[in-house]
């Protein structure tokens, strides 16, 4: 009787770990969210945080532009508030929140998925790694501020007093046809230059603020965790403004060149708008508006960690249900 002299192959056991229902489609990415939630999640956070601290941001934008054509006494934040209120009353203070709006959701959805993507490359399985998170942070701006540029040039414009400008369209219309389209990104390279320092300070003084926060009281971490974020968010904020300040001078002047009396530069040179603002100003011209600034990015630090953390704990509880 003949017998089977073809091969006989045994089945190979799948191992410990192999689970056939999840599909590469289905995978989450790090802390169990999908890569399109990280976008929502900071997509609402950035709108929250920059609607919220709007009339603080105009006060700072008033105060950088101020003196841009003559050297002129420093204005203060009571005043330059009294001013505003008084010529233009409260709506003064929200002029141009539309341009903000229109930039802010989608800039801060690719800043917050490409933050969480590459910490999650760079640290490698250490969560507690400062120079993953600050280098985190530096991609992460860089990229959400090709997004973000036009619009933050044409939300200052109309921030300034008698602004030419009926609104974002006309202003988006007008830039175009008289300046071209190179204008939206003049101030791209310094936005860049100062967002860098300012995000790596950023993310590595929150990820450390609150992972030190967490560890005071470890037992209540979880009932507190909005305070920490809370916290450990405003503290970032205000040490990164602070240390950036110079540079958001030099950004607002390129933003705000050749309009309502600011000087137009011949370049978009760092060093040229410095020497012409200290020369102008002195030193001091660099420091304009620090103290809005601070004001501005601490609570609004505060605001957009929370609502992050928040928009992540929800999809999370969604995603186990």
């Amino acid at each position: 009787m003949a017998t089977d002299a073809s091969p006989q192959y045994r089945p190979v056991p799948p191992p410990p770990d192999f689970h056939p229902e999840i599909s590469l489609s289905q995978s989450l990415t790090h802390d169990g969210l999908h890569f399109w939630q990280f976008m929502i999640a900071g997509s609402i956070a950035g709108s929250v945080e920059h609607m919220a601290m709007f009339p603080v941001d105009t006060l700072k934008t008033r105060m950088q532009a101020l003196g841009a054509s003559c050297s002129v006494q420093p204005v203060g934040v009571r005043q330059a508030l009294c001013s505003i209120l008084k010529l233009e009353g409260p709506s003064g203070l929200y002029r141009g929140i539309a341009a903000m709006g229109l930039g802010a959701g989608p800039a801060h959805a690719v800043y917050f998925s490409v933050y969480e993507l590459a910490k999650q490359v760079l640290s490698r399985g250490e969560p507690n790694n400062s120079m993953a998170h600050a280098a985190s942070g530096v991609v992460a701006t860089v990229t959400s501020d090709a997004v973000f540029t036009p619009m933050d040039m044409v939300k200052q414009r109309l921030q300034l007093k008698s602004s030419p400008y009926k609104g974002v369209a006309d202003c988006v219309r007008r830039v175009l046809m008289e300046e071209g389209i190179g204008t939206f990104y003049a101030s791209y390279r310094t936005t860049v230059i100062m967002n860098a320092p300012f995000t790596a300070v950023h993310f590595a003084t929150y990820e450390a603020a609150k992972r030190a926060l967490m560890e005071v009281s470890p037992d209540t971490a979880n009932d507190e965790r909005l305070v920490v974020h809370a916290t450990a968010g405003a503290f970032a904020g205000a040490l990164a403004a602070a240390v950036t300040t110079p540079l958001d001078v030099v950004k607002t002047q390129l933003q705000c060149q050749g309009v309502c009396g600011c000087d137009r530069f011949s370049s978009s040179s760092i060093g040229n708008v410095v020497q012409t603002i200290v020369k102008k100003d002195g030193y001091r011209g660099l420091l304009r508006g620090w103290i809005p600034r601070m004001l501005f990015h601490a609570p609004a630090a505060a605001i957009c960690w929370s609502a992050y953390e928040a928009s992540k704990a929800f999809f999370q509880q969604l995603n186990s249900s």
